[in-house]
C-alpha cells in the first residue's frame, strides 16, 4: 500500500510501537526481492506483529479506518455491487451495505482515482461509500474466490436447448475458467471440447458425434467464414462486448477442428515487474530506452513475449514521447499510442517504412521476421530511435545467432542491439492449497550443481511446496503464471566480440563473467521463494 506521508510509513509505526526496527530492516529485505510489495503488505505477510493493530495504525496514519478483511467481514456478494474486473484492477471490495452506505476496502488509499472510479459506481446504486483500508494480499484472495464461480452451462454429454446456445455455452464457459484458447476438435465418436488455462490443456466436454457438423456450421456463421469451404480459414467472433476472439480452421480426418484464441478487449497491461522480472527500477531504466538501439524480447511461441512487450511500452509511455508500433493483430490497445495493424496485403517492413516518416521516438515491431524487416528496424536504431521487437529464440544468447542466419551484417548488429530479454512462463503454485514441506536431498543436489555452474549460491534452508490441488486451481495445484527470465546487456566488450564474428558460445562465456545470469538461475530462485516447484520448472528448462 502506497501511503501518503511526510515520513516514511515504517518510521511511523516504530514511533507508535506496532513493529521495531528491526521488523523494518526484515521488511526492507524482503522487498528487494520484491520490489513491487509496499511495507505494509510485507510487514503483514513477515506476521511480525499482530494484523489488527497494524492495519488499524495505518488507517490512521492514513487518515482513514483500518480492517483486517476476511470471510466473516464481507456480508455481501461483492459481484452484485461490483464486476469483478472493476475490483481487480481497483483493488476494491465491497464488504458491508447499511443506511444508504456501502463500506468499501482498498489496498491503497492513495490511488484518487481507483477510489473515485469505486465512489461514482455506487453512488449510481444509490450509495454512499466509506472507504476502509486493507491489506492487499487479502484483498486478493477475497477476489480469487469469485473467480471461476459463475454457473457451468457446458455438460459433459454436450446436451444443450440448441446449438447456438451449447456453443454459447462453450464460450461463456471458457473465459469463465480463464482459458487463452478453445480447441472444438472432432474425433473418431465424439467431438471433444478442451480449454488452455495457464498453459496446459485440459478436456472439458465430449460431445456427442451427430451434433458435430451444426457445431461447426454455428462457428463458421458466427466468425464471418464460408460455409461451403472445406479448407483452412481465418475469422473473428465480435459478439461478446469485452473479448475480440481469434477463430482458425482446419480440416483433420474427421472433420474441421477449431481453436478460439480468447483475447481480452482493455485488459489493464501488468506492471513490468509484476510479471516477475528479477531486477530493480534503476536497472530496467540502464537496460531499456536507449536511443540508437534495439532491445529484442526472446522466447518459444506462447512464452509471453507480447505480454512483456507491451509492460514496456506501458512503462515508458509519456505524453512527450510519440510511440508507434506495428503489430500483427493489435492484440491489447493502449491510449497515447499509435497502433499499426498489418494484413496480408502490407508487411511489417512495408509499415515500418512509413512509420519512420511519421517522427517516431520509440518504435514497437511486432516480429522481426526476415532479412528486411530486420534491416529496417536496425536502420531505425541508427538514426536515433529506439526500437522494440521480438524473436522466436530459445535464450537470449541466441538472438545473435538468429540474427546472422537472416543475413544481417555483425557491423549492424554490433551497432544497434542493446538489450535481450528472454523468458519462460510458468505456472504458479495455488496459494489455496499448496503444501509446505523442507527440500529434499535429491532437490537440494540440483539446486546445488546448477549453482555451482553459474558461480551463484541458492538457499535450500527454507520452505518449498508440493502442488496438491483444490477446486479453485481445478485441482491442478497452480494458479495463473509468471515470467523467468534472464537479461543480456551487449556490452562494448560483447559488441566487439560480435563485430569479430565470435560464436555464440564464445560470447556467453563473457556475459556471464559480465553478470549475465541464465533463465535457470531466475527460475530456481522463484523455486526457492515458494512460487513454484521444481518439476514444473524442469518442463520448461530441462534441469534434470
Amino acid at each position: 500500500m502506497e501511503m501518503k506521508r511526510r515520513q516514511p510509513i515504517g518510521v511511523e509505526l516504530v514511533k507508535r510501537g506496532i513493529v521495531t526496527e528491526g521488523d523494518i530492516e526484515r521488511a526492507l529485505d524482503y522487498q528487494k526481492q520484491h520490489p513491487n510489495k509496499k511495507i505494509g503488505d510485507i510487514l503483514y505477510i513477515l506476521d511480525v506483529c499482530d494484523p489488527h493493530k497494524l492495519i488499524e495504525a495505518m488507517g490512521e496514519i492514513l487518515g482513514t479506518k483500518g480492517i483486517v478483511l476476511n470471510e466473516r467481514a464481507v456480508k455481501i456478494k461483492v459481484t452484485d455491487y461490483i464486476s469483478l474486473d472493476v475490483a481487480k484492477k481497483n483493488k476494491a471490495v465491497p464488504f458491508e451495505v447499511a443506511n444508504g452506505k456501502v463500506k468499501v476496502c482498498f489496498a491503497n488509499t492513495v490511488n484518487t482515482r481507483a477510489m473515485e472510479t469505486v465512489r461514482l459506481l455506487m453512488l449510481n446504486k444509490g450509495l454512499v461509500m466509506e472507504n476502509y483500508i486493507t491489506f492487499e494480499p487479502d484483498i486478493d484472495r477475497i477476489l480469487k474466490t469469485y473467480e471461476g464461480t459463475a454457473t457451468n452451462n457446458l455438460n459433459t454429454t454436450g446436451r444443450g436447448d440448441t446449438i447456438t446456445s451449447l456453443v454459447d455455452s462453450i464460450i461463456k464457459t471458457g473465459m469463465e475458467r480463464r482459458a487463452s484458447d478453445i480447441h472444438i476438435e472432432p474425433m473418431l465418436n465424439k467431438v471433444r471440447v478442451r480449454y488452455r488455462i495457464d498453459g496446459e490443456l485440459f478436456t472439458v466436454a465430449n460431445i456427442e458425434k451427430g451434433k458435430q457438423q451444426q457445431i461447426i456450421g454455428r462457428l463458421k456463421a458466427i466468425s464471418n467464414m464460408h460455409q461451403e469451404k472445406q479448407e483452412s480459414q481465418d475469422g473473428r467472433i465480435l459478439l461478446y462486448d469485452d473479448y475480440n476472439i481469434r477463430v482458425s480452421s482446419q480440416p483433420n480426418v474427421y472433420g474441421e477442428k477449431f481453436v478460439l484464441r480468447l483475447l481480452k478487449k482493455d485488459i489493464n497491461i501488468r506492471n513490468i515487474f509484476d510479471l516477475g522480472l528479477p531486477v530493480t527500477e534503476e536497472q530496467l531504466k540502464k537496460s531499456i530506452n536507449k536511443k540508437n538501439s534495439i532491445t529484442i524480447m526472446a522466447a518459444p511461441t506462447g512464452e509471453g513475449k507480447t505480454t512483456s512487450l507491451y509492460s514496456i511500452i506501458d512503462y515508458l509511455n509519456r505524453p512527450e514521447i510519440n510511440i508507434t508500433t506495428i503489430e500483427d493483430p493489435v492484440e491489447i490497445r493502449i491510449e497515447g499510442l499509435n497502433q499499426i495493424e498489418i494484413d496480408p496485403r502490407v508487411t511489417f517492413a512495408d509499415s515500418l517504412r512509413t512509420v519512420l516518416r511519421q517522427d517516431p521516438d520509440i518504435i514497437l515491431v511486432g516480429e522481426i521476421r526476415d532479412k528486411e524487416t530486420g534491416e529496417i528496424a536496425i536502420q531505425a536504431g541508427q538514426t536515433g530511435h529506439y526500437v522494440l521487437s521480438t524473436i522466436h529464440t530459445i535464450d537470449s544468447l541466441e538472438v545473435i545467432t538468429r540474427l546472422r542466419k537472416m543475413g544481417l551484417s555483425d557491423y549492424d548488429i554490433s551497432s544497434t542491439l542493446a538489450t535481450v530479454i528472454s523468458q519462460r512462463l510458468v505456472r504458479r503454485l495455488c496459494p489455496n492449497c499448496k503444501k509446505a514441506r523442507k527440500f529434499n536431498n535429491e532437490e537440494k543436489r540440483i539446486i546445488e550443481t546448477i549453482g555451482k555452474k553459474y558461480g551463484v549460491e541458492f538457499d535450500t534452508s527454507g520452505t518449498t511446496y508440493d502442488a496438491v490441488g483444490c477446486k479453485h486451481c481445478n485441482n491442478t495445484g497452480y494458479y495463473d503464471r509468471f515470467g523467468v527470465f534472464e537479461i543480456l546487456n551487449v556490452t562494448d566488450e560483447i559488441k566487439t566480440m560480435i563485430m569479430e564474428g565470435k560464436s555464440s558460445i564464445e560470447i556467453r562465456n563473457e556475459a556471464i563473467k559480465q553478470g549475465y545470469e541464465p533463465l535457470i538461475v531466475d527460475g530456481i530462485r522463484k523455486v526457492t521463494y515458494g512460487d513454484t516447484t521444481l518439476d514444473e520448472l524442469n518442463k520448461k528448462l530441462l534441469i534434470y
